[in-house]
């Protein structure tokens, strides 16, 4: 059911200015039709739903009270936004969320002046606004920084690294925290959202504030009590004693579905006169559509749905995805190894570890939003004799780059990565893309690199993984479901370093890395019926390459055309190194290597990001022609002689 809701107060609402003409009274019932235009239109498009729902009358109370967008307002990770999109001029195109030349699902400098920072990783919005707040402060310029975070949102290092560096802000910074789920507050009730409305009003603020003056004149042990006096009731009353240590003056729990009690908080904490400032307020994800307030996730991420009932659109049957291939697999294989255990970093049902803890709740960490702290843990787990699987979306496997470097690399322990959305992601776009694990990975020593070709080879390589005790050891795998091959009964423990021949030909070989292999088959059956006869290679391995192997196919057919989805510097690169150290250039081989374009690529179906990537089947044929075409002077643009 796609019908919109009327929706009459709202469609006055052009941009936050429409808004601010707006009275008081008329804000709850542009808050519930704001909520019922985006249920409609997330039951269009699918996307982040329940962050969203939860934030709608705080998205109107900060635009309503703050002068946005001189005021910058970032928001953590961004899938919470959709409210505000649509209070920012762009409800004629949000039922375009996460479509190709649509919306992001996420905040997007390119797309509004209202998105002054884009995110779609966690815990950068107090960095970001503290860095708006400081320029502004320098340059004499108004406006102040805004950061909206959510509670889990807190448990990465990165905000308490930016709130400890924020006393420089002034009053130009004001972090609101979300507190949505982990209930680090009390519940909220009559009495703490008048405490909080008092405290951050001026009158209070001005009374403290003499009451500091006097307590400094005091004597020094007089002064300290005084202080720890008033630091331990507003500690008692409201929680706000560590954010305080770090700078700020605290002020909630605020009910964040309550507009009578936010707008007042907002607007005092907006005049305050000194020094950063949070505002703690507590909301329901997935509030006020029964569905989502019913589900045990609140609706976080949804296909297509019916408003009416709820029921989101099911895929169509197939084969099981890679995610559940991996988990059904390290399950298996913690059944035959009690040392082996599993980490994930806020993601248990995006990796699938939510399976494994059911079965071994004792064997499984959750650690939270905390990259770097996951991939320390699993090094001084692997110290101490234990299997560790580092279990982690590629690309939030980046934020701990330098750990998996210094704590695992270089103490050469065995730390098993396993690397889920590997290559493109589709409707999440370029923020989720896992394009450069390969190439981040295999250039360090002691590494292991290894990509599944498709589901029965992702099960022999956490197997592989599982075995491998004598350095670190990753494995990628994509988004989305398998080829529908056979999974095999008992698992194989891979030789490291070595490959597969998948199809045997002369003229053409091609060498590829992970789920291309599919096109690189369809490619050869093409090339065949044009008469050239096509070797397929499954090289399996991106560290260490199968050299024998590699060195064979590139004496011994006419061109050679690495295939592989991730960025330049991967699987394409090492081949190269591998030619050029070898002589085999100098011989006029014809080697060519296809991966991912040098861009970020946006959102879309993932058959047109695969198209636009030129790596199906008729980009490899293409690849092959043009370079039987140049003469042996050529130099084609990787630089090999052609």
């Amino acid at each position: 059911m796609t019908d919109q809701p009327a929706t009459p107060l709202l469609d006055q609402v052009r941009d936050p200015a429409d808004l601010r003409k707006l009275a008081p009274g008329q804000l709850r019932q542009l808050a519930d039709e704001l909520r019922a235009e985006t249920i409609s239109a997330v039951g269009v498009t699918g996307g982040h739903l329940g962050s969203g729902l939860g934030v709608v009358e705080l998205t109107t109370a900060i635009h309503y009270v703050f002068n946005t967008p001189q005021d910058k307002l970032v928001w953590d990770v961004g899938h919470q936004c959709y409210p505000h999109k649509i209070l920012t001029g762009r409800r004629d195109r949000i039922r375009t969320l996460r479509m190709g030349d649509g919306l992001s699902g996420f905040t997007k400098r390119s797309e509004s002046e209202y998105d002054p920072f884009g995110a779609a990783h966690s815990s950068t919005s107090i960095s970001a606004a503290l860095g708006f707040a400081i320029a502004n402060k320098l340059s004499g310029q108004p406006g102040k920084g805004i950061a909206v975070i959510g509670d889990g949102a807190m448990s990465a290092g990165m905000a308490y690294e930016a709130m400890n560096n924020a006393r420089d802000a002034g009053n130009r910074l004001i972090v609101i925290l979300n507190d949505n789920d982990m209930s680090i507050a009390p519940p909220v009730g009559g009495l703490s959202a008048y405490l909080a409305r008092i405290v951050s009003s001026r009158e209070f603020l001005s009374v403290r504030e003499t009451l500091r003056r006097l307590a400094r004149k005091l004597p020094r042990p007089l002064h300290k009590a005084a202080k720890k006096t008033d630091e331990f009731a507003r500690g008692m009353a409201m929680g706000g004693t560590l954010f305080e240590e770090l700078g700020f003056y605290y002020v909630g729990p605020v009910d964040g579905h309550n507009l009578d009690q936010l707008i007042p908080v907002l607007e005092n904490v907006r005049d305050m006169a000194d020094g950063p400032v949070l505002v703690h307020v507590v909301t329901v994800k997935g509030k006020g559509y029964a569905p989502a307030e019913a589900a045990a996730d609140k609706y976080h991420g949804v296909q297509k749905f019916n408003v009416v009932t709820g029921e989101q659109a099911k895929a169509p049957p197939g084969p099981p995805s890679y995610t559940n291939v991996f988990a059904k697999a390290l399950i298996d294989e913690a059944a035959r190894d009690e040392k082996i255990v599993a980490i994930t970093a806020a993601m248990p049902s995006g990796t699938g570890l939510d399976k494994f803890a059911a079965a071994y709740p004792d064997r499984c960490f959750d650690v939270g939003i905390a990259e770097q702290h996951a991939v320390t843990f699993a090094a001084g787990l692997a110290a101490q004799g234990m299997r560790p699987f580092a279990t982690i979306y590629s690309t939030f496997l980046q934020r701990a780059y330098d750990q998996v470097v210094h704590d695992v690399a270089i103490q050469n322990l065995p730390v098993r990565f396993a690397i889920d959305r590997a290559g493109l992601v589709g409707a999440d776009g370029s923020t989720h893309a896992g394009s450069f694990d390969v190439t981040y990975l295999a250039t360090l020593p002691n590494m292991v690199v290894m990509a599944a070709a498709d589901e029965a080879e992702l099960v022999h390589m956490v197997h592989t993984a599982a075995c491998h005790d004598s350095g670190p050891i990753a494995l990628r795998y994509p988004r989305g479901n398998g080829t529908g091959v056979a999974l095999p009964e008992t698992p194989q423990r891979l030789e490291i370093g070595k490959g597969r021949i998948v199809r045997e030909g002369k003229k053409v070989a091609i060498l590829s890395l992970g789920t291309r292999l599919e096109e690189a088959l369809k490619a050869a059956d093409a090339l065949d019926a044009r008469g050239l006869s096509t070797t397929v290679a499954d090289l399996r391995f991106a560290k260490p390459l199968d050299e024998a192997l590699i060195r064979k196919l590139l004496t011994t057919h006419d061109v050679a055309v690495t295939v592989e989805e991730g960025a330049i510097g991967g699987l394409g690169a090492h081949v190269l190194t591998l030619a050029s150290d070898e002589g085999l250039i100098d011989a006029g081989l014809k080697l060519r290597t296809m991966r991912l374009p040098d861009i970020f690529q946006d959102q879309d179906k993932p058959e047109k990001q695969y198209d636009d990537a030129r790596l199906n089947a008729p980009h490899i044929v293409e690849t092959v022609l043009t370079a039987l075409r140049h003469n042996s002077t050529g130099i084609d643009e990787a630089g090999v002689r052609a």
